[in-house]
């Protein structure tokens, strides 16, 4: 690191922060589709229950009653709202990796223009 130029220093870290950005952003991404798919699942299910049969579902840490209807409208919701965290999720996602990229070339371009031989003068 200490031929290295203090400028090339400073976007390796730079770099290291977008990674670390990144893999956060994938990780929640990957909790939101899972959260999704969970309750995707859970409105298949409720399609074969009666209308008139007991729901329960979890508010906060209590599980209440509800009418089949109230849980499907909260259930749909809830994925609405997760599909639009996904989506903002892969535009941040998508940001970050082009910019990752771009810096990335930057670094290797400074570094092979460093460590070339100098030419005949």
């Amino acid at each position: 690191m200490e031929n290295i130029p203090p400028k090339v220093q400073n976007q390796l870290a730079m770099l290291q922060q977008m990674q670390q950005q990144l893999q956060t952003v994938v990780s929640q991404k990957a909790q939101y589709e899972l959260t999704v798919r969970e309750a995707r699942r859970a409105v298949e299910d409720l399609a074969d229950v009666p209308e008139d049969a007991a729901v329960f579902m979890n508010v906060g840490s209590v599980m209440m009653q509800k009418s089949k209807e109230q849980v499907l409208a909260s259930l749909n919701e809830r994925i609405e709202t997760l599909d639009l965290r996904v989506k903002s999720l892969e535009k941040q996602e998508k940001a970050l990796q082009g910019r990752f990229e771009q810096l990335s070339a930057q670094i290797r371009g400074a570094l092979e223009g460093k460590q070339q031989p100098p030419g005949p003068i």
